[in-house]
């Protein structure tokens, strides 16, 4: 279990995480979320005592991370896939770790094969892909056989394949009771891997509850209609401004801006027939831009207000 109580970090006068609270349970993947500078990485820093706070506290497994005599064993870390010395080999790497804790050389060769690195562990982990360091990375954070795993965005390079095995192995792993704390910019993924998600925004706390209640605090996106007549019904609906309608199918239409049945009378008073009228449920990206909207600190210009507009003939050049 991870417990942060009103963790609190700055560098010089910028606070990068604000009093944030909250808990990591045993038993389910946890999901960590929130914009490029939201304090996601410095806050999982302070969890394994790589930053100190300037205020609050963070517990893992009920002690601070420095206080376990063997952490390993309690705490399976991936902040930094080239965190690696370039010169050793993969196993070599591991092995050094090992010796810490008194790990055998039998797990080792264990978390190697569980991360499908056998046929390159005895390769420089210098010439490694980014998706191969990844999994270099996770094997180190399970050499322990810990109770708890922090993952600073574990997916990041690796192929769909790749993708799945640590998608499986998470939720495998949090089926036999373990803690499970990762980050991920992809949401889709998450949507699919964690049970509860911890959402922050400037260094504060945004929401915490389960992927299923955040979701649905969304409502629905648009409405689905299916008719053989979409180009007269969009016609009809177009008509008001408000609504916004797109074709997904040859046959299909998604409205936003009205509900079902304002969607049902533009229908009937144009003479369409509708074959489908369905809601489309909001997606986990949706509910996640609909709580980080106001949270963003590095925010890209719209594409039309950056674009290079041709000068003129009478333009200076």
């Amino acid at each position: 279990m991870i417990e942060a109580h009103r963790l609190t970090k700055r560098y010089g006068p910028r606070t990068v995480v604000d009093g944030m609270t909250f808990t990591v349970q045993p038993g389910r993947v946890t999901g960590f979320l929130g914009p490029n500078g939201a304090g996601k990485s410095t806050t999982m820093r302070m969890t394994v005592g790589l930053d100190r706070p300037h205020g609050g506290t963070v517990t893992v497994n009920g002690a601070p991370y420095a206080r376990h005599r063997a952490p390993l064993a309690e705490v399976g870390v991936l902040l930094d896939a080239k965190a690696v010395h370039p010169g050793r080999s993969a196993r070599a790497h591991l092995r050094a770790l090992a010796a810490t804790h008194g790990i055998s050389n039998a797990r080792v060769d264990e978390v190697i094969d569980l991360a499908g690195l056998t046929s390159v562990a005895h390769q420089r982990a210098g010439r490694f892909s980014l998706g191969m360091g990844q999994r270099l990375g996770i094997a180190a954070a399970l050499l322990g056989d810990p109770a708890t795993l922090i993952l600073d965005e574990p997916v990041n390079g690796l192929d769909p394949e790749g993708v799945l095995w640590v998608r499986t192995l998470l939720r495998s792993l949090a089926a036999e009771g373990r803690t499970v704390f990762l980050s991920s910019h992809l949401m889709s993924e998450m949507a699919l891997t964690a049970d509860h998600l911890v959402v922050v925004g400037r260094g504060r706390v945004v929401a915490d509850a389960p992927v299923a209640d955040i979701v649905a605090r969304a409502g629905t996106s648009a409405v689905r209609v299916r008719t053989p007549e979409t180009a007269r019904l969009a016609d009809a609906l177009t008509r008001d401004p408000a609504l916004r309608v797109v074709s997904t199918a040859a046959d299909t239409l998604e409205v936003s801006g009205a509900d079902a049945p304002t969607i049902a009378a533009a229908a009937a008073g144009a003479g369409v027939v509708l074959h489908e009228l369905a809601p489309v449920q909001a997606s986990l990206e949706d509910a996640y831009l609909q709580l980080t909207g106001g949270e963003v600190e590095y925010r890209a210009a719209a594409p039309d207000a950056t674009a290079h507009a041709r000068p003129t003939s009478g333009a200076h050049r």
